[in-house]
């Protein structure tokens, strides 16, 4: 990773997730909201909900030792780790983050059971068959070489063991090309969020095939999340909302005021929500 990109994640992650964590809470991912997408229910409830969909679809009913490639502030790593009584190691490029993920193990009495750490998902630092679940939850979209860095979530998964990767794509470009004025949609998405670029889903099963992954699958469930970014919208206009993003900084207010990017893209079939499993 670049130095350059690696410090602009750094940084918009420093500055924007203590704001996030105050209005939403600590999982830092889409909600779900039913196969349709029409169900109505609490914000934080729907993030929880895509956490149990994802095991459900994915066929995880147990783990021991978890890896959560770009965390957050733990709020997957956690709640893992409560829910299979397990060892979950989270990395996120953010010191910021890391620290933060550590205090709220600590409140939760699950610090003896969790690590954060700054690392690199592109080079982890972490001996071959560690984990016998990695767990990547919107994280896939900041990595500069796609297929470096599934290299090196197959590397540290154990024999057996499962990998969930969950990732923003771009639509699928077998019957056609992206369109300048898409190309343009997404440069706009990626500048304000700090992304390389991102690729389609089809693309990512390509790269998965190739590291001999058993049991692969692959979904879309941009149907089922797209409702998200509209909720985000509607919260970023409260006073306490507002208030901080003013103390947060030109980042994290620039990000705030292109949030209808995404929710257009969902709109428009150019942003996929994209699952890929499979088993070593």
């Amino acid at each position: 990773m670049s130095a350059t990109l690696y410090q602009q994640i750094q940084q918009f992650y420093d500055a924007s997730s203590g704001l996030w964590e105050q209005i939403w809470g600590e999982h830092m991912h889409h909600g779900y909201y039913g196969a349709d997408g029409n169900q109505k229910k609490d914000r934080r409830q729907a993030q929880i909900d895509l956490i149990e969909e994802l095991l459900k679809w994915a066929d995880v009913q147990t783990a021991e030792n978890i890896l959560d490639v770009g965390c957050g502030i733990g709020g997957s790593s956690l709640y893992l780790a409560n829910k299979f009584n397990a060892k979950a190691t989270g990395i996120t490029l953010s010191p910021v983050q890391a620290t933060r993920a550590k205090e709220r193990a600590q409140d939760i009495g699950l610090s003896g059971r969790s690590d954060f750490q700054v690392a690199d998902a592109q080079a982890m630092p972490f001996a071959d068959d560690s984990f016998d679940l990695v767990w990547s939850l919107e994280s896939g979209e900041h990595m500069p070489d796609k297929t470096k860095f599934l290299q090196e979530c197959y590397r540290v998964l154990k024999p057996g063991g499962t990998l969930i990767m969950v990732t923003w794509c771009h639509r699928p470009t077998n019957n056609a090309p992206l369109t300048a004025d898409e190309q343009k949609h997404l440069e706009d998405i990626y500048r304000v969020y700090c992304l390389p670029y991102v690729i389609s889903l089809p693309e990512y099963e390509a790269i998965a095939r190739q590291l001999s992954l058993n049991n692969l699958r692959t979904a879309d469930w941009s149907t089922a999340v797209a409702p998200f970014w509209n909720i985000v919208i509607d919260s970023a206009f409260t006073p306490q909302a507002i208030f901080g993003l003013l103390t947060s900084g030109w980042q994290t207010i620039q990000g705030a005021l292109s949030l209808g990017l995404m929710s257009r893209g969902y709109e428009r079939g150019l942003i996929r929500f994209g699952l890929l499993r499979g088993t070593k």
